[in-house]
């Protein structure tokens, strides 16, 4: 869909991290269709966040490149601050930001563990709770956390990666009482068995799914996932909030 003056998210800025690839890179373009200006958050990658961006404004959007390190205080605010600064407001916020690294819990060390911690449950946290005071002002802000479907379904060898994916859960509840005084939605959506380049094993997919299937026989793309997330970003998603929507073939039925 090409971006118009009338999309849904016509004069909206949005912030995606963990934008460089996959997942986080179709819900930054999606958004730009839709008529957001996007702020593409990467760490280290920023070649592929220039594609991204690249990307969006190949479809009539606007965006820019932000280095960050949301793991951090500092990072977190650095990146809604550039924001703020480059487009004037800011007003959805999407939590894409992941590593899934795999370790059996008898080797799993605290470094490990907290290395994911910092990144997929701090970084969330400590991204919302600098934008609250933009997104408060905002007449359609909302807060996009992506979860992960082997938090619900359990899984091996992954477990910083569930404790963190599920406490994102536990976020968007929070987020979604204490913001909707504002008027603020939160929702998490949680990607199930999609076709990425992320993790991948020697047969091409993420180890943990080669024991899982979809009812359609099929794995899912970024770009559906995209299509959700810019759903509970859009005006007409205002009376959705606090909820956990699965996008995974039914692969895992919560």
């Amino acid at each position: 869909m090409e971006q118009t003056a009338n999309g849904d998210l016509a004069g909206r800025v949005a912030i995606v991290t963990g934008a460089a690839r996959n997942i986080g890179r179709a819900i930054a373009v999606e958004l730009g269709r839709q008529g957001a200006s996007v702020v593409v958050n990467v760490q280290f990658s920023e070649a592929e966040g220039a594609e991204t961006a690249a990307e969006i404004e190949a479809a009539g959007g606007n965006a820019m490149v932000k280095l960050a390190d949301i793991s951090t205080p500092e990072g977190a605010q650095s990146l809604i601050d550039a924001a703020v600064t480059r487009f004037g407001q800011l007003d959805i916020l999407v939590n894409s930001a992941a590593i899934r690294r795999e370790a059996r819990f008898d080797d799993l060390d605290y470094a490990q563990w907290r290395a994911v911690m910092n990144v997929i449950l701090d970084g969330a946290y400590l991204c919302a709770h600098a934008a609250t005071p933009h997104l408060r002002r905002s007449t359609a802000g909302a807060v996009i956390n992506i979860g992960g479907m082997s938090a619900h379904g359990g899984s091996a060898n992954r477990a910083h990666v569930l404790t963190a994916k599920l406490g994102l859960v536990g976020l968007t509840r929070a987020l979604a009482y204490d913001l909707a005084d504002s008027g603020v939605t939160a929702n998490c959506v949680v990607p199930g068995l999609i076709d990425t380049t992320r993790g991948a094993s020697a047969e091409g997919i993420p180890a943990h799914h080669a024991k899982h299937s979809t009812l359609f026989g099929r794995r899912g793309t970024p770009q559906e996932v995209a299509d959700l997330v810019a759903f509970l970003c859009g005006p007409r998603a205002r009376y959705l909030t606090g909820q956990t929507m699965h996008a995974n073939g039914g692969a895992y039925l919560g």
